[in-house]
């Protein structure tokens, strides 16, 4: 049986549960801090997309939401158009939004990823865009989406 890979992130983002929620929803909000153009529908069953991701326009990320409990808690899976490595819907991504110390805690875990290079690659990934995130939610513009910096 192959090691699981799985992405898990905790930080901690000046802003309240319901503030931090939007951001993670609204297409709007979203684009901010990830990135070109966003499609939403926060329901069980409903879409997400992303396009524009890293400031590439033919770079697509694409789920389903499984679960939606506002404020509190996402289920979507997860995974980029045209990749044979993690396709459309392949991987999971589950956030909690925990209230504390006069902000969130999100914590994120991203699982379903096939391989190491894949572990990584959405390491830098998540760990870049969850700084921009915190950046955006702290008043701060985190600028154009770029994407993560290179590995090494």
């Amino acid at each position: 049986m192959p090691a699981p890979f799985v992405v898990r992130r905790e930080t901690h983002i000046p802003a309240p549960p319901a503030t931090v929620f939007a951001y993670l929803t609204d297409p709007e909000k979203i684009v901010s801090w990830m990135g070109a153009e966003a499609e939403t529908e926060t329901h069980p069953g409903g879409l997400y997309v992303l396009r524009g991701v890293g400031g590439q326009p033919d770079r697509v990320a694409r789920g389903t939401f499984r679960e939606v409990i506002p404020v509190h808690r996402l289920a979507y899976s997860f995974g980029w158009e045209g990749s044979g490595a993690v396709p459309p819907g392949s991987s999971l991504v589950e956030i909690d939004l925990i209230d504390r110390d006069g902000g969130t805690l999100l914590r994120m875990t991203h699982s379903g990823l096939p391989d190491e290079g894949q572990h990584d690659a959405h390491l830098r990934g998540w760990t870049h865009y969850l700084d921009r995130l915190a950046m955006a939610l702290g008043g701060q513009d985190p600028g154009l989406d770029t994407g993560p910096p290179p590995p090494g």
